[in-house]
């Protein structure tokens, strides 16, 4: 059959729309596998890979929402192993007894200790209503090493634990974290404390912490602040070179705004998962049903 100039332009716009429509349906379904399989697939060993861990906050309930998120992160182990996991504070509800380390930490945690997962927890604001937290701080499940803040290193990064609660010894720590900061020569810095500097969730941001805390990373490099105390999911965009993560959905949720530096935010019960290599960390959230709802990633800078 014969077609004249105006059918056969026709009918090849109507190729192509179709050929895009099905282009547009299969790269979702793509998307879509994409984010089971990071999140509970076999993933190939990645050569330029420097570090894989993740973080988790207001966790020590013992309850079902901390078990869920617990399976969550041991599936993830078992699909993409790592050996650290900071522990963003509120260890142990509801006033820090360490008697039910057992119960809020040991065994919801079983897998994980037991194949060698190092967790290193800062204090919470419920940590220190017995006896200030100390028995925390001593325990050596939390690899404090006797100290409230305290830093480490794993190859590139070095990590900084703060302890972010009122009656901290606040002159005293911030020269330490200065100090510490100023003498890094670690290309990645991660700092991580309880309480949030950004947020847009129950308690909103602090602005003395802003006040406090910005100048130093911005000064020092640091790439990354990891919180909990918002029992919700939230990941800003960088911050003059600080991205500030929020991962208190540990075992419960609350309700989480957006606001205009927030690229992602949620009440879903989750934790965050970080690969760290020499250029960048590509960050996800991940949640209950094992797939992953957040994806970003974190540039290295130059200073």
């Amino acid at each position: 059959m014969k077609l004249n100039r105006r059918q056969f332009l026709f009918l090849s716009s109507l190729s192509t729309l179709a050929t895009g429509v099905l282009a547009g349906t299969i790269t979702r379904q793509h998307d879509k596998i994409n984010l089971v399989d990071l999140a509970t697939a076999t993933t190939p060993a990645k050569k330029d890979l420097l570090l894989r861990f993740v973080s988790v906050a207001d966790t020590g309930t013992g309850a079902k929402g901390q078990y869920a998120v617990a399976r969550a992160m041991k599936l993830y182990h078992q699909r993409n192993p790592y050996d650290l996991v900071v522990l963003a504070g509120d260890n142990i509800y509801n006033n820090g007894e360490i008697e039910k380390v057992n119960a809020v930490f040991e065994r919801p945690y079983q897998h994980l200790l037991q194949q060698g997962v190092k967790f290193h927890a800062c204090l919470g604001n419920h940590d220190i209503r017995t006896d200030n937290g100390n028995p925390q701080v001593k325990y050596p499940g939390f690899n404090m090493n006797g100290q409230r803040y305290y830093t480490f290193r794993r190859g590139g990064v070095q990590f900084f634990a703060l302890d972010t609660n009122n009656n901290a010894d606040w002159k005293k720590q911030i020269l330490w974290l200065e100090t510490e900061l100023s003498l890094s020569n670690a290309p990645w810095k991660v700092v991580f404390g309880h309480h949030p500097i950004y947020s847009s969730g129950v308690y909103g941001s602090s602005q003395s912490f802003i006040k406090t805390f910005t100048p130093l990373f911005k000064k020092y490099g640091v790439q990354l602040y990891i919180n909990g105390h918002e029992h919700s999911y939230e990941r800003t965009r960088s911050i003059d070179g600080t991205t500030y993560l929020i991962c208190g959905a540990g075992a419960g949720n609350r309700p989480v705004g957006r606001s205009v530096w927030s690229e992602y935010s949620t009440s879903n019960l989750s934790f965050a998962a970080y690969e760290v290599y020499s250029d960048r960390i590509e960050v996800c959230g991940i949640g209950t049903n094992h797939r992953v709802f957040d994806r970003g990633v974190i540039r290295v800078r130059d200073f």
